[in-house]
């Protein structure tokens, strides 16, 4: 695959950075973050459509059904989770791998989760191929969670969810932060649960979004 990043991809990016700032971003590293990835090169193959439009505050199908994000809503979730260098996240829905580079960039390290095999195995030799070592790529069913790193820092759902997946909470750290999207794909709550203790959570709820559903089981 063509991974070129020229100068006016970095000047698109920090137009990007700009746009999402002035919709109410306003964590700097997270912009910086955003600022860093190459977008461009997460839609798969087709890059002379997708380098026109990769820097379009939208999100994009990539095939088996699933999108890349919309910018804001990953830079919003990534906000959301306030991350600090060095912790542990476990993320739902590895999809194209973007929201998993941005994370990176921050200075975490990502265990990641694909229930898609195709999009699982091209995902994870393209986050291969671009260098991030933070990244640890998993085949499996998200709401199983992945306990054998448990527990996390933080942990990142990345489709709608229709229930309280329960077996992600029991992986949480005391004071870690979940951040999902809760309730109807096409209008669900954005909510972050912190863990005060075993069986102890406060819950907030942010804005509207639009997400793919969260389905059980794996897809070959």
């Amino acid at each position: 695959m063509n991974q070129v990043d020229t100068y006016r991809h970095k000047g698109l990016r920090k137009e990007l950075a700009v746009k999402l700032h002035d919709k109410g971003i306003t964590d700097k590293n997270v912009l910086n973050s955003i600022e860093a990835v190459p977008r461009h090169l997460f839609f798969g193959n087709d890059t002379v459509f997708y380098e026109t439009h990769a820097y379009e505050d939208k999100a994009f199908p990539i095939g088996e059904g699933q999108t890349i994000s919309q910018p804001f809503t990953v830079a919003y979730q990534s906000e959301l989770l306030q991350v600090q260098p060095k912790e542990k996240i476990l993320e739902i829905g590895t999809g194209s791998g973007y929201q998993a580079a941005v994370l990176a960039t921050l200075g975490a390290k990502i265990f990641t989760i694909e229930r898609h095999k195709k999009l699982y195995e091209r995902t994870k030799e393209l986050l291969q191929e671009l260098g991030y070592a933070n990244i640890k790529c998993f085949f499996g069913d998200g709401f199983e969670g992945m306990p054998s790193f448990a527990p996390y820092d933080k942990i990142i759902v990345t489709a709608a969810v229709p229930e309280l997946p329960k077996k992600l909470l029991q992986q949480l750290a005391i004071g870690g932060k979940l951040v999902l999207p809760f309730g109807n794909e096409a209008a669900c709550d954005m909510v972050r649960i912190t863990k005060q203790a075993e069986g102890q959570y406060s819950e907030e709820v942010f804005g509207k979004f639009a997400f793919v559903p969260m389905l059980k089981g794996k897809v070959f």
